[in-house]
């Protein structure tokens, strides 16, 4: 579960957070004004200060936050003066946007607010289309309008170049003033209420938000612009109303409920990507009519309210066609305000005791809940003042000041928090007084690590309202909290997370803790690790010296029998009801062994199959919409493309037969405990993780290890990417560009049960979309319609138009996802959509685009579904900033604290550089970003530091001067890419830089030396290649796209590279072995 943020308002105005990993409420040090309410999300929380102005407060990120400013310079050739600024006047201006419809000089771009600064002065852009430029980034054309090259031609009259500069938002962990102004000048009343959400509207781009807020006169403002690259927003803009406002909440989505002066509410309809405001509002009556609402708070599909007898009411029947609901339901507890998160989870202030409590039981299957529960967590000023309570009782029953005994209090366990409220608020006087009678405390030092703790931590408040404040703490020291606001719109809790709030000795555990020996996670495991290498040591010395010995019991046989379908290998192919059994035995020398037999009947005879468990290379679980299947392969049978597939049951009874054949496959071959360092790691095409343990004869010449006899065994997880080095570091990439780190484990997924295989193993989850295509065909009479040819695709379709796939008979990949959103228009397809998601074409195998013409025929559009899985394997999530591609060097440090260089390239395309990776620490402590002109899409790191890197538009870039003192670099160089062609992917050993073109076709940088790092050229090497993984002696290995095997034809192949040396790094041949779609060579040495 990644870490986030509930925020909360206590009476005097403090802003406090409470991590989902933490144990104490945090309060916001910055802020120099009391707040009335907080909104908060993922990426920032909003609030509205006692001076009714609202503040934005970032969240601080790796990744700064840029905008990339860009004009067009222009210029025409004439006769005597050559390319020049003297335009024709039908031209447009010398400095203008790119269509040229706007004047854009250089000094006419300015800062949007004093939150933002300049990174740097304007510069050229050298790079066109993928390719350098000249020297000063012309690019030339016929005329204004036409199409531009980078080579100038006898007939190109015109000229332009772009420039660019980049600002950037500094404003983080600080509270920004918004300026109350709308686009016809200020504002005329200060803000009452806020509410920010919307980010999950109909698939708005990534990082916009809807701003709602409600002035103390009653009206409705919406705030615009606000995105990623523009998290203040444009302006503010008037929402009509029906009344007069008093609260209001949006949801991530399109829900937007508000709650009139009379006790009414409204729903606002019409909410769409292209009018996040809405269009009309809808009046539902209150839960209560004698007791009109006062608050309201809506989520994905729940909305949630309080009337104002305090009455908690729940609004059935909410959902994306139907935002006004069906009806309420009263629910048990009095709260005075409710707010709803992430995943509808729900929070709410008690009217009893003004303490927060937290929804429990809220699922997607009953989104109302079960039960209350207060969040008893204490804040960090109590921790402190409780460890010095605890540290002094070490001393004494008591300190002596002054000649007085002064008792400590220390937090009771049993204490609870629904006493009551009899929290007195201390007068100023009271206090001044008795801190002028009693002297300060005195530090007392504990043990020999001299831990210290402060008797009493103090801030200076303001007057909030009708409480009386004073420059101390204005709690007493076993006084809760009272609490105002609640916001937990970026807080990402389910009905499976752990959570820490609801211990109510939390206080007192961790003042004991703050003395206790500190030793951190990485520690313990280095020690754990330690002691196990030296336990395996031990056993191998002491049991090799009696292997002569004549075992007492030679061998002993045990079976396990069941019956299965396999899919027959002759023709008619079909499922066969057979009897599956594994006979394992140990031999004289104590190795365990087995074979496989298959049972069948062919023509009322009984025959059956059979396969060795020292000759299978690979189990693999089979995806299959009507049964629970998997398959076996041999060396043999990877040569045919042909596995032994067999069918079970019950899901429960496949993960037995896998997780036995697993042990027995690993034990027959000696291996045991996790993968070495030198592992070969792996990730099919549906996400299942592999490794390989290579031997020492893989790269021996002439005669290498064939692919096709490698054994992989599997690893609890599901990851999209894997990458590693031969030290044992190990990072992977989800298909949500989660990032995982491996923990050292071997175990999880179907291999849970093995007590053997359950350390370092955690939960892990993963999301994916699922597309689905909507495909019409256009006649002169109706239109484009889904009435198509008969040679046709289907109409509703996958990407081949070979399936039909529509909304109802799509399912999830496999009975371990589940759906967590309803289909959507997908907007963000290659090639680009219309207002309403459409891709048109002359034909369907035609390439698309996202406008009709008059030759446009065909049209199509994408949805989208979101499915989640929810696992185990030994990965850790490494957070906060999501990925899409990580490169590890193959090697390089040679002790367990020394820095491992590592890139990645967030799911935005900013390049990054991970600081503190080290043997003992794998996940590292922070991210550096390195600066780019444009997104990157794939990045990698060889020897000597050399990192290589592709562009999304294909151009290839070297980043100079990175060593250890200057892990980043210095600057990018530009690396012309092949003609004509566009690079997808880089991989880089020791002094080889490979590269796969967005054709497949494989290059190879020629000419690289340590004065010329940068190549001098490209070799097409091969075609029918996806990936490519560079190893740290220049090993090859690629994943091909198909290879046509004896029997079938495969795709998705893993592919060595025979042949390397160091005279011939280019290799001879290829040697074909298994089929998934990422692998990594790199840890293989």
């Amino acid at each position: 579960m990644p870490v986030s943020l509930l925020w909360a308002v206590d009476v005097y105005g403090r802003v406090y957070s409470l991590s989902t990993r933490g144990q104490q409420w945090e309060q916001c040090r910055d802020a120099v004004l009391e707040f009335k309410r907080v909104t908060a999300v993922q990426q920032c929380c909003w609030g509205i200060a006692c001076d009714h102005h609202i503040y934005l407060n970032v969240h601080s990120s790796d990744v700064p936050i840029r905008y990339q400013e860009e004009t067009f310079e222009n210029q025409r050739w004439n006769p005597l003066d050559n390319f020049s600024d003297r335009l024709l006047p039908s031209d447009r201006w010398q400095w203008s946007n790119i269509t040229g419809l706007e004047h854009q000089p250089l000094d006419s771009f300015f800062l949007p607010s004093s939150n933002w600064e300049w990174e740097g002065d304007w510069y050229i852009d050298e790079n066109f289309g993928g390719e350098p430029t000249e020297k000063e980034g012309w690019t030339y054309a016929i005329d204004f309008p036409a199409t531009y090259t980078k080579d100038k031609k006898w007939n190109s009259c015109v000229r332009r170049r772009r420039w660019i500069r980049y600002r950037r938002y500094k404003a983080t962990d600080t509270w920004a003033k918004i300026p109350s102004e709308g686009h016809s000048g200020p504002l005329p009343d200060p803000f009452n209420d806020i509410s920010c959400g919307g980010w999950e509207i109909s698939e708005e781009p990534r990082g916009r938000l809807s701003l709602w807020a409600v002035s103390l006169q009653g009206k409705v403002w919406f705030r615009e612009g606000i995105h990623h690259h523009s998290p203040e927003g444009d302006g503010w803009e008037e929402v009509s109303l029906p009344g007069e406002v008093v609260q209001i909440s949006c949801g991530p989505g399109d829900l937007v409920w508000a709650v009139l002066w009379e006790g009414q509410l409204i729903v606002r309809e019409g909410i769409t990507r292209d009018c996040p405001r809405g269009s009309s509002w809808v009046v539902v009556d209150s839960p209560n009519p004698e007791a009109g609402a006062i608050h309201v708070a809506v989520g994905d599909n729940v909305v949630w309210a309080v009337t104002k007898d305090n009455k908690v009411w729940y609004r059935r029947g909410i959902n994306s066609y139907n935002p006004r609901g069906s009806g309420w339901i009263g629910m048990i507890g009095e709260m005075v305000m409710i707010n709803v998160g992430l995943n509808d989870q729900v929070w709410g202030i008690s009217c009893e005791d003004r303490a927060v409590y937290f929804r429990q039981g809220v699922t997607s299957s009953e989104l109302s809940g079960k039960a209350w529960k207060a969040v008893n967590v204490p804040r960090d000023g109590d921790i402190r003042s409780h460890s010095s309570a605890s540290s002094s009782s070490l001393h004494s029953a008591g300190c002596f000041f002054s000649g007085e005994v002064r008792a400590q209090s220390v937090m009771s366990e049993d204490s609870d928090t629904k006493n009551g409220p009899q929290r007195a608020v201390l007068e100023e006087a009271s206090l001044r007084e008795a801190d002028a009678k009693s002297p300060p405390l005195t530090h007392l030092a504990v043990g020999p690590a001299g831990v210290r703790g402060d008797a009493a931590d103090t801030c200076s408040l303001s007057s909030v309202a009708t409480y009386t404040l004073c420059q101390e703490e204005p709690y007493g020291a076993d006084e809760h909290p009272l609490w105002a606001w609640v916001s937990g719109g970026g807080c990402g809790v389910d009905c499976h997370s752990q959570l820490n709030w609801f211990n109510s000795a939390t206080a007192l555990s961790s003042s004991v803790q703050s003395m206790s020996l500190s030793i951190s996670p990485a520690q313990t495991a280095a020690w754990r690790k330690q002691i196990f290498e030296q336990l395996s040591e031990r056993s191998k010395r002491e049991m090799d010296n009696f292997k002569h010995y004549e075992q007492a019991i030679e061998q002993s046989v045990w079976v396990k029998k069941g019956t299965m379908q396999w899919w027959r290998d002759w023709k008619p192919h079909k499922w066969v009801d057979v009897r599956f059994a594994l006979e394992q035995f140990s031999g004289p020398e104590g190795n365990q062994d087995g074979i496989l037999f298959l049972y069948y009947n062919f023509n009322e005879e009984k025959k059956y199959l059979h396969a060795f468990i020292n000759e299978v290379t690979i189990l693999v679980p089979v995806l299959n919409d009507s049964k629970h299947t998997f398959a076996i392969y041999t060396a043999e049978r990877t040569k045919q493309r042909w596995p032994i597939r067999l069918a079970a049951a019950t899901e429960l009874e496949m993960h037995d037969w896998l997780a036995l054949l697993s042990v027995s496959c690993c034990d027959s071959r000696g291996i045991q405990g996790p993968p070495s360092k030198q592992a070969l790691w792996s990730v099919t095409c549906k996400g299942d993780v592999f490794v390989c343990e290579p031997s020492p004869s893989l790269e021996t010449c002439p005669y290498p290890t064939p692919c096709d006899q490698m054994f992989w065994h599997q690893v609890g997880g599901h990851l999209r990417l894997v990458e590693s080095n031969s030290l044992g570091v190990v990072w992977g990439v989800g298909y949500d560009h989660t990032v995982w780190v491996y923990t050292g484990g071997y175990g999880g997924g179907f291999l849970q049960g093995l007590a053997r295989s359950t350390d370092n193993i955690y939960t892990q989850t993963d999301v994916k979309c699922v597309y689905i295509y909507e495909n019409q065909r256009w006649n002169p009479v109706t239109g484009y319609t889904n009435r198509g040819l008969p040679t046709d695709r289907y109409m509703w379709s996958d990407a081949t138009g070979l399936q039909e796939c529509t909304k109802a008979n799509t399912k999830p990949p496999s009975p371990h996802w589940t759906w967590v959103a309803d289909w959507a228009i997908d907007y963000g397809i290659s090639g680009g959509t219309d207002r309403e998601g459409w891709q048109y074409a002359a034909d369907f195998p035609t390439s698309y685009h996202g406008h009709k013409t008059l030759k446009d025929f065909v049209r199509r559009r994408r949805w989208a579904r979101k499915c989640k899985l929810t696992t185990t394997g030994p990965w850790q999530e490494v957070p906060p900033i999501p990925l899409s591609d990580v490169t590890i060097i193959p090697c390089g440090a040679q002790s367990i604290v020394e820095p491992i260089p590592l890139w990645a390239i967030s799911n935005k395309g900013d390049v990054l550089c991970r600081l503190g990776v080290t043997l003992l620490t794998p996940a590292g402590t922070s991210w550096l970003h390195v600066g780019t002109d444009q997104p990157f899409k794939s990045i990698s790191i060889g020897g000597a530091s050399q990192v290589w890197a592709i562009a999304r538009d294909g151009s290839a870039f070297y980043r100079g001067s990175v060593t250890a003192q200057s892990p980043s670099g210095d600057c990018w160089y530009h690396i012309p890419s092949p003609v004509r062609q566009k690079l997808q992917q880089v991989s880089v050993g020791r002094t080889s830089v490979y590269t796969v073109d967005q054709h497949g076709n494989l290059w190879f940088r020629q000419g690289l030396t340590p004065s010329c790092p940068q190549g001098s050229s490209w070799e097409h090497i091969s075609n029918n290649v996806r990936k490519v993984s560079v190893g740290p002696l220049d090993q090859v290995w690629i994943i091909a796209d198909k290879v046509q095997g004896s029997h079938s034809l495969s795709c998705g192949t893993v592919c060595h590279r025979l042949g390397v040396q160091p005279m011939e790094p280019k290799g001879q041949s290829w040697d074909y072995g298994i089929g998934p779609t990422h692998v990594t060579g790199s840890r293989h040495t």
